[in-house]
């Protein structure tokens, strides 16, 4: 190093020494911090997982059960006299005939001995309400079967299934339980006979909503979800893209727009009930449209998925590289078609980024299609998209308020069944925008 006159002198070995050991010493204090960083951020994904396996795991283990039920294995007399005494076999006086006294008989053939009218009752409240439906329905779409003798397996009562399940303690009095000691000697009766056991829950997939736990399913959620989604994808996704196109290619730099895209901004963190509000003032009361169908919830979960694509598809247009612009306007395209034929296929994983986070954030929405009438009480399969339907996180929301046992492990089992739709749509999406991926 040199002096103040500008003569070279030779530092010190002791001071150069001590330099290099504070150098060191800072050194290991940063590989220390970086070495405390690395172990939170393992900490934090550690603990983050955990919890995931724990909510996953509290889902499949109550939810589980939910997809097996219980039936019983009946002989059935179809009595010609009972189902059509005038043998028109018309489906109509088919399927208005007592099959109850049917199920009696059958009851009756199994269990002679019973004989007391409380006796009786009690006997045939181990099977579902819906039994003597599943047997009409049967008899209606064979009705060369009437006069014949059959088996056929109906539904029990889903006291009975949660007690084959062990939800029911049998060794308590039986003042505390909901199943007398008489059903308990019936029920094993059915057991040791073999004609009582478990079944795969078919209801549970292809049905809609019911009052009866053992009859209640998801097919009317599941179509009601999938019509409001085609809906909300098919507004929202366009209108999207489009604002977005406008937005960073097209409009000019002036405060109308800088207040569009604040105004963007916000609307991606307005509560989602504010929206259903809106919903319910312009598309219910303003327009007069049907309450609790999938064309107003698709159209209120477009409002509030619209903000989270418009977003997202900005950042994937400003990340495609000017060069790619300036080489297709120095070939002559117009800006129009600069965008059409380049900006935009570039561009459209990032977008379809951005449909799947609206998507899926659409898709676990409650509040607002609330507010609109979706948490009506649905039985029938919606067929189109002004017809009554209900959705998956609505028909959690009701059944997780239903006091009986049966439905606690059929709303885990309903949040399976959405995650599990949630995961098929996404997987679509990552599918197109690998598709569309292009890379230069």
């Amino acid at each position: 190093m040199t002096d103040v006159a500008g003569k070279f002198t030779v530092e010190p070995f002791s001071a150069s020494a001590e330099k290099r050991e504070r150098f060191n010493r800072l050194l290991k204090k940063r590989y220390a911090a970086e070495a405390r960083f690395k172990m939170w951020g393992i900490v934090a994904v550690s603990v983050a997982v955990v919890f995931l396996v724990l909510l996953l795991g509290s889902i499949l283990l109550q939810g589980a059960s939910a997809f097996s039920t219980t039936k019983v294995e009946l002989e059935l007399y179809l009595d010609p006299a009972v189902i059509d005494p005038q043998g028109t076999k018309d489906p109509q006086t088919i399927a208005s005939a007592d099959y109850n006294q049917i199920l009696r008989a059958s009851m009756s053939k199994l269990f002679p001995e019973v004989q007391g009218r409380r006796e009786r009752r009690d006997m045939m409240s181990l099977l579902s309400s819906g039994a003597a439906y599943e047997v009409a329905g049967h008899v209606r779409d064979n009705p060369d079967l009437i006069g014949q003798t059959i088996r056929f397996e109906v539904l029990t009562d889903d006291l009975v299934d949660m007690l084959r399940k062990g939800y029911i303690e049998r060794n308590v009095p039986e003042a505390d339980r909901k199943l007398n000691d008489f059903q308990l000697g019936i029920y094993d009766k059915l057991v040791a006979t073999g004609a009582l056991g478990g079944a795969f829950n078919t209801e549970l997939i292809t049905t809609g909503d019911s009052r009866e736990p053992e009859n209640a399913g998801l097919w009317g959620a599941v179509v009601g979800s999938f019509l409001t989604l085609v809906v909300t994808l098919g507004i929202a996704f366009p209108l999207g893209v489009m604002a977005a196109v406008y937005l960073e290619e097209f409009a000019p730099k002036n405060r109308i727009t800088d207040m569009i895209e604040v105004n963007i901004n916000n609307l991606a963190a307005v509560p989602s009930i504010v929206f259903g509000l809106l919903g319910l003032a312009v598309f219910l009361n303003f327009f007069g449209m049907p309450r609790s169908a999938p064309v107003v919830g698709g159209l209120v979960l477009a409002l509030q998925a619209l903000p989270i694509i418009i977003i997202a598809s900005r950042a994937a247009i400003k990340a495609v590289p000017p060069s790619i612009r300036e080489a297709a306007l120095g070939m002559g395209a117009s800006p129009l078609q600069t965008v059409m034929h380049h900006t935009l296929p570039l561009s459209m994983p990032g977008m379809l980024t951005g449909a799947i986070l609206g998507m899926a954030h659409a898709l676990g929405e409650t509040a607002p299609l609330l507010m609109i009438g979706m948490v009506a009480f649905i039985v029938d399969i919606p067929s189109g998209f002004s017809s009554p339907a209900t959705v998956l996180p609505v028909q959690i929301y009701l059944w997780a308020d239903s006091p009986e046992r049966a439905f606690v492990e059929k709303t885990s089992a309903a949040i399976i069944v959405l995650l599990l739709f949630l995961i098929s749509m996404n997987a679509i999406a990552i599918y197109l925008r690998k598709k569309f991926e292009r890379k230069w």
